[in-house]
């Protein structure tokens, strides 16, 4: 099992539980035997640029963000590894405000969730239809965001897949931009887990129970990780790491099912090339 998980999110954001503490998610992850975390929250924003409501915290929230995770360290000394960071999201323009942000945590991870488009409008996955050139915009700013040494990871590369309907030219393209980048820069990518949770065990906004023979029926609707892409990430020197991306209570006990049917999805042979390591 992967002893570690950089990809963990607060009530702060305003879309995972608002019931749950910072300290639940630090015991979740001893109990599962896990020997570093990092809280990696959407980060605020100095100039508010994303207007959505529930999607990250205020940038008047990182001090008491930052303070309660070195208590958090403090407390849980020798018996987890706890670091600080944000999920950050690269624009061009807002390279000092992400580099403040860094200075400031252990870990960055970007999850690049939008792009501007011709107007400078904000076009935002999942929400908005991406042209083939907005979608080349979004492997330009993650490759962007590695040359000017942001990220630390890139969370769900494979994000763009999300209103795609196939694997084509444009999409192919896309991948080995991004893998491209991530072996000169030497950024590793991240196996998102979350959209296996949101399609399978995640239903009218609470976990069930079912079991992973049930769950696995449910895999037809998971838009990443996607198979094409890791087949080409697995054709590059990248390295690679999994990522629960946990907002939710039980996300964390379950990664070990999350990462069995991410290798299905994905393929044996597949994840047998991918450069899985133990990032510090």
């Amino acid at each position: 099992m992967q002893e570690f998980n950089y990809h963990s999110h607060t009530y702060r954001c305003g879309h995972a539980d608002l019931d749950l503490t910072d300290e639940e998610y630090v015991e979740a992850y001893i109990k599962m035997g896990f020997k570093r975390m990092a809280f990696t929250d959407h980060c605020p924003e100095k100039n508010k640029i994303d207007k959505r409501k529930h999607m990250r915290m205020e940038y008047n929230q990182r001090k008491e963000y930052l303070e309660n995770i070195q208590s958090l360290k403090e407390k849980y000394a020798g018996q987890i590894e706890i670091q600080s960071g944000y999920e950050v999201e690269y624009l061009p323009g807002e390279e000092e405000n992400l580099k403040e942000l860094k200075a400031e945590t252990d870990k960055l991870i970007l999850g690049q969730h939008f792009v501007y488009d011709d107007n400078k409008n904000l076009k935002i996955h999942g929400k908005d239809d991406f042209s083939d050139k907005e979608l080349l915009r979004y492997a330009e700013y993650i490759e962007q965001a590695m040359k000017c040494e942001i990220p630390d990871i890139i969370a769900h590369p494979d994000l763009y897949m999300l209103k795609r309907k196939e694997f084509g030219e444009i999409e192919t393209k896309v991948a080995h931009l991004i893998c491209q980048a991530a072996e000169k820069y030497d950024v590793p990518l991240e196996i998102n887990l979350n959209n296996i949770f949101a399609e399978t065990y995640y239903e009218n906004e609470k976990l069930n129970h079912k079991p992973i023979e049930e769950q696995r029926k449910k895999l037809e609707k998971v838009a990443y990780p996607c198979k094409e892409f890791w087949k080409i990430a697995s054709e590059y020197n990248i390295h690679v790491i999994y990522g629960i991306d946990a907002h939710h209570r039980g996300q964390i006990e379950l990664f070990n099912e999350f990462v069995e049917l991410a290798n299905e999805i994905i393929g044996k042979d597949i994840i047998e090339k991918l450069d899985f390591i133990d990032l510090r």
